[in-house]
């Protein structure tokens, strides 16, 4: 890792027939990897600098076929766990540089294509709007306005647009929220390189190159000397912390403009379309650490977090604005403002008479500290000065809404307007008013959910105590719908105040109470969803309504029900997506549920889970049954009614529903997406999204492009072929199905090799996240969690999840007459973007696969017969797989059609080989009997790197 060209992704490779356009990005991996490699040397020793440099060389020989995969295996086998350490993290931060000069290289294409005038791509805005032109002028009574109901569809669209990405704590991203933290500093220097080296040369642009290149040499060894990982597993409120760290490093910032910008393009006036989520410190399903404390917690950080951001803006607003009323109109309302809080300092009222809008806007800042006093936030003491002065006073007025503080910044906005200085409107105004529609006085929105399983339990003992059912378990569904819609009718409790409970029923209620003073303390935005997962009934629904009535989130009564709290079944496995229209036409079915809907906007969000589908049934039967299931859900709700929204419960990994949001969203079925999405984002993609302000903002313009179009376009593009192409994807899933169960459920050797030859039982050991790695011992694929399943084998670099089957399905269906079948599904590829962007995400998992890896790992099974076996069976699926893909997308290669990610693939994945190798060789020597701690330090470090390089492996 050190000299002029140790780090340029391969010395010897043929010329890339793109090089005058990658070549920022080769000099900016070659730039930062020789200051890594001068780190390791100076910091390490010369020994472990040229050990890092003979695995470098020999893994890219091997991607070059001069070299054995035995010979990078050789460097190690007598390598101590202490010295393999720093081996490890050398490999580890150079793909994590090499992220950032990705990063940076996407930045710099974008700028290039823009200033040359090239159209923008799919998922940008400004193609959106080109797209949505006509409808919009339409819509606008412009010239062409027809008597068609596009303008209808669009009010309906603008009534209830909404896109939230929602952070979860399922944490595939290892890295410390300080290893965040350095990466933001080098990737802002390295910008500050480009911008330097790119401009005019002087010699006070080559001195202050020379700075920037010394910052970031100290920045390269303070991440050197900084652990990557968690030398213990995080609290639930780590989790918290880590993701309120991406509203302060970007969203805060990122959201508002983009809010304004929709609502000025759409005419939506004051509507916020972008709005932020969270389960982090809500979701306790599985996971017994979520407490009523961790409610509060996560809440309280979130609000304390905005409070701070809100009151530094002002602060700054207050600098800004300083139009003296000797010189400029002042309206009324102004004045009004200004004068609603008053001193009695003659030096104070002087100064409130000669500039109002300054005084107007300390109005603002002083019932915003009253606010987060009374809420228990803390401000610094930065943002609580004026002229060097304390502002506020202990009697101050406090807002209890932010619609309030709303109405003071509009107040100034117009009296601006009206005294001519409209032009004089900062952003930082516009963006503040903003902010306020965007994150309210709570900042996101965080959802609570809990599995039906233990609503049951809970509802058990509470109707028992309160006399009202001895057994509820026991009775059927149709006793047990009734029952609860007798509870919902009214407002009376269950409990009195001294009933003893379990310890379990003591700890769901407390969570639920703290929920409930959230709402009161923060609005009910902050709580405003609760999913029901492994939602299979109505009474599965109706349950958690009860024990939200408990704490006063749910107000009964037999016609007119109440609730802030949105009840939102979960549909996760293949059988409960086909029967999730069944379940929905039931509950609308009851008045009182249609009445609750009504109530609620006439939305009813479903949520649809990716995981467990796909490990239930394979790639291609899950991505099927979501699309179906989702064509059903959408006439069920149209039968009652009622406005659908969709919640996707992604995952970073293609097996989780990972892959491109903007093409996973057009592709889906006509009247999925009306107007409206909330979308999971988890794992290392939400560093790899929302780290940076610049690819915050692309991602979340592709969210709300894909939106956008997903409901006003005919995006499907199938016509009056729809029937012909459900029939052959609905062929295809079936012996999809039916060839991974063949081997995931049905072969009896599958669960010792699956357990053995990834790193299963040693990512329960990682401190990567709160939540347990199964519901129990695994003897079963159903026993895990859907992250560990997907990141072992992302690990061991077979991506199972991610196309198994798919080759074998395609083969079978072929079969009865290739030629014109084969036909077919090209033209469907061609023609629909559902199975389009099926087969693209299959082929970049696969991309990141390797077989010959794989079989590495498959030696660690203890039954050399069954691990040769079954990796010979993943093997041929996987050729057969490409085979069959390359067939019906007739490219050469399974990244033809993502150049970037091609090139991504062939520069860094050599830098896994030597990490993919020594976490092998640490497995054997760990599951042998090593007690070394180092040996297990290093398993986690390897497992850092490898998620860290691959980014979407969870």
């Amino acid at each position: 890792m050190a000299g002029t060209d140790a780090q340029s992704p391969d010395p010897d490779a043929q010329p890339d027939p793109f090089e005058e356009a990658v070549a920022p990005l080769r000099d900016d991996v070659r730039f930062l990897g020789t200051l890594l490699g001068d780190t390791v040397r100076e910091q390490a020793g010369q020994r472990v600098f040229d050990l890092v440099e003979t695995a470098r060389r020999t893994a890219f020989a091997v991607r070059r076929s001069e070299a054995e995969r035995d010979e990078v295996a050789a460097l190690f086998r007598n390598v101590s766990a202490a010295e393999a350490i720093p081996v490890i993290r050398a490999f580890s931060l150079f793909v994590l540089l090499a992220n950032v000069a990705e990063d940076l290289h996407q930045e710099r294409r974008r700028r290039i294509h823009t200033a040359a005038g090239e159209p923008p791509p799919d998922g940008d805005l400004e193609a959106t709007w080109t797209r949505l032109a006509g409808l919009l002028e339409e819509a606008g009574g412009g010239e062409g306005t027809s008597s068609s109901s596009s303008p209808t569809r669009l009010d309906d669209v603008l009534r209830t647009a909404r896109v939230s990405p929602v952070l979860t704590a399922h944490p595939t991203e290892t890295r410390r929220r300080t290893v965040f933290e350095l990466t933001r500093r080098v990737h802002r220097l390295m910008r500050r390189r480009d911008a330097l080296r790119t401009g005019v040369q002087d010699p006070v642009a080559e001195a202050d190159i020379a700075r920037v290149e010394a910052d970031l040499r100290r920045e390269v060894l303070t991440l050197w000397q900084t652990a990557i990982i968690r030398s213990e597993r995080p609290r639930i409120e780590d989790e918290v912390l880590a993701g309120l760290q991406y509203h302060q490093a970007t969203l805060l910032d990122v959201i508002p403009p983009l809010n304004a910008e929709i609502a000025e393009r759409l005419g939506c006036t004051d509507r916020a379309v972008v709005r932020p989520g969270s389960w982090i410190g809500g979701d306790r399903d599985g996971n017994p650490y979520v407490t009523g404390d961790v409610v509060r917690f996560a809440t309280g950080r979130a609000a304390e977090l905005l409070h701070v951001h809100y009151a530094e803006q002002l602060r700054l607003l207050e600098r800004e604005l300083s139009m003296s009323a000797r010189i400029v109109a002042v309206d009324p309302a102004l004045a009004a403002l200004a004068d609603a809080l008053t001193d009695t300092e003659a030096e104070e009222t002087a100064a409130r008479e000669d500039v109002p809008f300054r005084q107007a806007v300390r109005v603002i800042r002083r019932r915003l500290a009253a606010r987060a006093r009374a809420t228990g936030s803390s401000l610094p003491p930065s943002v609580l000065l004026s002229a060097g002065r304390p502002i506020g006073r202990d009697d101050d007025e406090p807002y209890n809404w932010p619609e309030e503080m709303l109405a003071d910044l509009d107040t100034i906005d117009a009296a601006l307007d009206a005294a001519g200085s409209g032009s004089l409107r900062s952003p930082r105004l516009r963006d503040l008013r903003w902010a306020v529609r965007s994150f309210g006085f709570h900042l996101q929105a965080l959802d609570m959910r809990q599995n039906s399983e233990s609503h049951e339990e809970l509802l058990s003992e509470l109707f028992a105590i309160a006399g009202v059912a001895e057994d509820y378990a026991a009775l059927d569904e149709p006793e047990r719908v009734e029952l609860l819609l007798r509870e919902l009718s009214h407002d009376r409790p269950l409990l009195g105040p001294r009933a003893e409970l379990s310890e379990s029923a003591t700890q769901e209620l407390g969570v639920l109470r703290a929920a409930a003073d959230a709402v009161d303390l923060l609005g009910p935005q902050v709580v405003p969803h609760y999913i029901v997962s492994m939602c299979g009934s109505v009474s599965d629904l109706l349950e958690p309504a009860v024990l939200l009535k408990e704490v006063g989130l749910f107000s009964g009564h037999p016609d007119e029900p109440r609730s802030s709290v949105r009840l939102i079944p979960l549909l996760e496995t293949i059988d409960d997506l086909a029967a999730g229209a069944g379940i929905l036409d039931d509950a609308l079915a009851i008045p009182a549920v249609r009445a609750l809907v009504r109530s609620q906007d006439d939305v009813l969000e479903v949520m649809l889970g990716y995981s467990d589908s796909n490990k239930d049934g394979g790639y291609l039967a899950a991505n099927w049954a979501l699309y179906e299931a989702e064509l059903a859900l959408v006439e069920a709700a149209a039968r009652a009614g009622v406005h659908l929204r969709f919640f996707h419960g992604r995952g970073g990994a293609v097996g989780r529903g990972g892959g491109n949001s903007y093409d996973a969203i057009v592709a889906q079925p006509p009247g999925a997406v009306q107007g409206a999405l909330r979308i999971t984002e988890q794992g290392e993609v939400i560093s790899a999204k929302y780290s940076e302000p610049g690819r915050a903002r692309r991602n979340l313009e592709a969210l709300v492009a894909a939106t956008l179009e997903a409901s006003l376009l005919d995006v499907e593009g199938l016509g009056e072929d729809a029937d012909e192409a459900y029939a052959v994807m609905s062929d295809l899933a079936r012996l999809g199905r039916a060839a991974y169960a063949s081997l995931v459920h049905d072969d009896p050797g599958f669960i010792e090799y699956f357990t053995t030859s990834t790193p299963l039982s040693e990512i329960g050991e990682l401190n990567i996240g709160s939540r347990p790695a199964s519901r129990k011992q695994t003897s079963t694929v159903d026993d895990l969690r859907a992250i560990p399943w997907v990141l072992s084998w992302s690990q061991s670099r077979v991506m199972l999840p991610g196309w198994f089957g798919v080759g074998t399905a395609l083969r079978q269906w072929l079969e009865p007459d290739p030629d014109e079948r084969l036909a077919t599904l090209r033209r469907l590829h061609r023609d629909w973007p559902f199975f389009r962007t099926t087969l693209s995400n299959l082929a970049q998992v696969m991309a990141k696969a390797d077989m010959g890896l794989a079989g590495r790992y498959a030696e660690l099974v203890p039954d050399g017969e069954v691990g040769r076996r079954i990796h010979g069976v993943i093997s041929e699926e996987f050729e057969l797989t490409r085979e069959m893909v390359l067939a019906i997308t007739q490219q050469e290669t399974l990244l033809h059609d993502n150049p970037a990610l091609a090139r991504s693939v062939r520069n860094r994945f050599p830098y896994l080989e030597p990490l993919n190798v020594l976490q092998v060789e640490l497995l054997r020597r760990y599951r042998a009997g090593d007690q070394d701690p180092d040996v297990r330090t290093g398993i986690q470090l390897t497992m850092n790197g490898l998620a860290t390089a691959l980014r979407n492996a969870g």
